[in-house]
């Protein structure tokens, strides 16, 4: 196919494959679909987690590698490198305890 459809949020970043917020320049990593059902689905699935983000389909070509060939004026401005790492934690089961929460005691642990 010759079209694909990714996934841009209000601070123009786009989810990645790895459902992390990307900034577009490695269009490798991106998540992208060439069915728009299964692209709906997923902006289904990320506003129901986070009510606060606005996400939008983009339809875009693929370049010569066949890859998201994003045009430039969509693009955000760069992010730092820790900003790309953020993960969206879609699925509850794999999300990482709090690290601010005091740890279980033996008497919470037995009840």
């Amino acid at each position: 196919m010759s079209e694909v459809y990714i996934i841009q949020n209000q601070d123009k970043l786009f989810l990645g494959k790895q459902r992390t917020w990307l900034d577009g320049r490695d269009p490798a990593a991106l998540y992208r679909s060439p069915h728009k059902d299964e692209a709906v689905n997923e902006k289904f699935e990320i506003n129901a987690k986070d009510y606060t983000q606005r996400v939008k389909l983009v339809a875009c070509g693929l370049n010569e590698r066949g890859q998201p060939a994003i045009d430039p004026d969509i693009l955000p401005p760069p992010l730092p490198k820790e900003k790309e790492t953020q993960p969206l934690d879609l699925d509850d089961a794999t999300a990482a305890p709090d690290p601010e929460a005091p740890p279980a005691t033996a008497s919470e642990a037995t009840h």
